[in-house]
């Protein structure tokens, strides 16, 4: 088995088991499978990559700091505020990767007005969950508030590659981020407002596909 191969099946069984974790509420599995889901992507990359993006490794990195301070999360809340830090500097390294990752012919990218048209869902998306989520926010108000300005930017920068990229590596990334947004309204919904019925279930899998279509988007860019 090569090497990425060996990376995709451990980032699948941790995925799994992480799953699985949120599903029976069993803590010690998470602790177990949780640190290994960006740490095996990040080896995937790292084998698969003919020239490596080393932005790209840090938003990883950072993204994989985030998971592992979310498991303290329901323990101390400033655990909850340091993975929003850095999930916080995770995207902003994202759109430097997008923006980076992208051909010199312009030729085929969105118009300005085609920006602004298929942009507008994603902002309408992001305000609206931050007005829902407003009052009961509390302390987190501007630090929430920040991260889903900066989420909605990552996502509109996935789109913006449109044009930019072959249409593999545009389509992966954008679902990805995409899902990524899904993933972080569902957890902030969840967390703030309203328990919701196997929500860290649908965290979850939304969070592992995300992060794995990124990953392989990137990959294919370089590929083409």
């Amino acid at each position: 088995m090569k090497r990425p191969s060996i990376f995709i099946l451990v980032f699948l069984v941790v995925s799994a088991g992480d799953i699985l974790a949120a599903a029976i509420s069993n803590s010690q599995l998470e602790l177990i499978c949780k640190p290994l889901i960006l740490l095996s992507l990040i080896g995937y990359y790292l084998a698969s990559a003919e020239v490596r993006s080393f932005i790209f490794i840090r938003a990883l990195f950072f993204s994989w700091v985030g998971d592992v301070l979310l498991i303290f999360a329901k323990e101390r809340e400033i655990f909850f505020i340091a993975g929003l830090i850095a999930f916080l500097i995770s995207h902003f390294l994202f759109i430097q990767v997008y923006q980076l990752q992208r051909n010199s012919n312009t030729q085929n990218e969105l118009l300005g007005t085609q920006k602004v048209r298929y942009a507008l869902p994603i902002i309408l998306v992001s305000t609206g969950l931050v007005v829902v989520l407003y009052d009961s926010l509390g302390n987190l108000r501007i630090p929430v508030m920040m991260y889903a300005l900066v989420l909605c930017v990552m996502v509109m920068t996935a789109l913006f590659r449109y044009g930019r990229t072959n249409s593999q590596s545009f389509w992966m990334v954008f679902v990805g981020a995409l899902l990524f947004l899904t993933s972080d309204s569902l957890l902030a919904l969840n967390k703030f407002l309203n328990p919701i019925a196997g929500a860290g279930i649908m965290i979850m899998l939304t969070y592992v596909a995300a992060q794995y279509f990124i990953v392989e988007g990137i990959l294919r860019h370089a590929r083409k």
